[in-house]
């Protein structure tokens, strides 16, 4: 092809995508008045994506209440409301435990609605002091370090430190601290257990791990020799036939009382918390150990027949169908994430790509105000792609209510962050597909009298969104698989929803598993649509030529 030859596309390529429908759009000779519709469209989905509710902690009926749901007996998640357990907001899971159960018997105390929020264990603090939670009640100690974050309530359980070991292992015998010497021990990130560890003579401790999930799976494979639990953790990781085993320790770890207590976490100044007091102070101790062994007892599982790679396949036939609606709602939640993010992201790409490419004009005022922009726009790429999309969550949900008074719900977060953090990456590939396009067809627009924003709509736009649309679908790719971070604020996507199961069944090879073959089988469809889309955009039959130029024909 000459210098001065246009490539476009014929309209019957629009159902193919929405790149593809960018692509027939900007190929067009449209009118402002056209794109004025786009523009009101885009704006029109980006306030249904940010109608959804806004928190209701504001509400002066309700007790929010924030724990993991995932660190049985304390607390765990499950599908039905069996036994006393509560919903938990926005999913149709239940949670129930120790710690459900006594805040139950404190939001009757305070007269409230309980509301159960779930949430990352190193995202329970921020979601107090930020607002977003009135309780944390998650089997948290009330350590010297947390206490001078937050304020607590008297304890509501005391407990004792044991060791968590593979229940065939070397140390399925162990009785005291001694016998781990040489051994690898890991305990929870941001806990006491982990200080504790290096009491033990010559022990390999490992780094801390995020939650008792990964730790238990580490002891199981063999990753680890051991863990740092407290009692009723340890019995119910061994009650559930996954081939744990709990070991005392005689003598054991040497702890404060507040170290191995479990209290109510409240907001700093709270007057609350003398009112949390009595409504405890009600409850004896001979009930609370009663209430734990209920809990416990509730944690046994009933497990499938068979031995082997029978049995793993059983399991994983009766963790699909007891959660096949989870996976469905997680799954959904994930590809409207990626898709509706990566759209705007596209959107947000062209805008911020266009002006790094356009040329400086030879007014004076014209410059300085296009440099200005300029100027943004790499601030905003940089500092977008030069952070983590989890601190951008994190920042996002919880920083704007701290400082800034923004409630944003999970969702709305969700979306604001996968967009703002795919406009910054696509920006770079539509700077980059602008700047692939040669410029003869430039000069070949101004020779014929196109200003700039003629050249880029009706020239250089179509050529540079079809090199970009594999790009476009790789970054689709990618953010299918990075919502997975958007956990650590509580969004009940695809992981989210796997971490809540495996909190309930503790089979963690056989829940994780499935979860991998859905993202698998999400990846692969993408990137066979893509290819097919490929093949579209390089079919000749797929342009028109007339003269000395290809062109699309007209869409009406």
């Amino acid at each position: 092809m000459g210098g001065n030859t246009v490539l476009t596309l014929r309209p019957k390529l629009i159902t193919t995508g929405v790149g593809l429908f960018l692509l027939n759009y900007f190929s067009r000779r449209i009118k402002m008045k056209r794109f004025m519709n786009v523009v009101l469209l885009i704006m029109v989905g980006i306030i249904g994506i940010f109608s959804f509710p806004m928190s209701t902690f504001a509400e002066e009926n309700t007790l929010r209440v924030g724990l993991e749901a995932a660190y049985p007996p304390f607390n765990w998640t499950q599908q039905t409301g069996q036994n006393g357990a509560v919903p938990i907001e926005g999913s149709n899971e239940f949670a129930n435990g120790y710690d459900v159960q006594m805040a139950k018997k404190i939001a009757e105390g305070l007269g409230k609605r309980l509301v159960l929020v779930k949430i990352e264990w190193d995202g329970l603090v921020p979601a107090l002091t930020s607002g977003r939670i009135d309780l944390i009640m998650a089997g948290m100690s009330p350590t010297a370090e947390r206490a001078k974050q937050i304020d607590f309530s008297d304890a509501y359980y005391e407990s004792d430190l044991v060791m968590v070991v593979n229940a065939k292992g070397k140390y399925a015998n162990a009785s005291k601290l001694d016998d781990f010497t040489g051994a690898g021990i890991v305990a929870q990130l941001n806990t006491f257990h982990d200080t504790v560890i290096d009491q033990i003579p010559g022990v390999n401790h490992l780094e801390p791990m995020s939650d008792f999930s990964i730790m238990r799976v580490a002891v199981q494979t063999g990753k680890a020799d051991g863990y740092v639990a407290e009692r009723p953790e340890a019995m119910a990781a061994e009650t559930a036939g996954v081939g744990i085993k709990m070991v005392d320790l005689n003598p054991g770890f040497d702890t404060d009382k507040a170290d191995t207590s479990i209290a109510i976490g409240i907001k700093k100044g709270n007057p609350i918390r003398e009112r949390l007091n009595q409504i405890l102070s009600d409850v004896s101790k001979e009930d609370r150990l009663e209430l734990m062994d209920e809990m416990n007892i509730l944690q046994n599982k009933e497990e499938n027949e068979g031995e082997g790679l029978e049995r793993f396949l059983n399991n994983m036939k009766t963790i699909f169908i007891e959660n096949k609606s989870n996976f469905i709602r997680g799954t959904g939640y994930t590809v409207l994430i990626s898709f509706v993010g990566t759209v705007l992201g596209l959107v947000l790409g062209l805008i911020v790509g266009i002006i790094r490419t356009i040329p400086e004009s030879l007014k004076k005022g014209k410059n300085f105000v296009l440099n200005i922009f300029k100027v943004l726009a790499n601030i905003y790429v940089q500092v977008l792609r030069g952070t983590p999309m989890i601190v951008q969550s994190v920042l996002v949900y919880f920083g704007l209510l701290q400082f800034a008074g923004i409630n944003l719900s999970p969702m709305q977060a969700a979306f604001l962050v996968v967009s703002v953090n795919t406009g910054a990456y696509l920006s770079e590939v539509v700077r980059g597909g602008i700047n692939s396009i040669d410029k003869g067809q430039f000069e070949a627009a101004r020779s014929l009298g196109m200003n700039h924003y003629q050249t880029m709509v009706h020239v250089v736009l179509p050529q540079a969104i079809k090199n970009i649309i594999p790009a476009i679908g790789n970054e689709f790719i990618v953010n299918i698989k990075d919502t997975s971070v958007l956990n650590v604020i509580a969004v009940n996507e695809l992981f989210f929803t796997t971490k809540s199961i495996v909190g309930g069944n503790l089979m963690y090879f056989e829940t994780y598993l499935i979860t991998s073959i859905i993202y698998l089988t999400l990846t692969l469809s993408i990137a066979y649509f893509l290819h097919f889309v490929e093949r579209l955009l390089a079919d000749p039959n797929s342009y028109v030529k007339t003269g000395n130029t290809d062109v699309m024909k007209s869409a009406n």
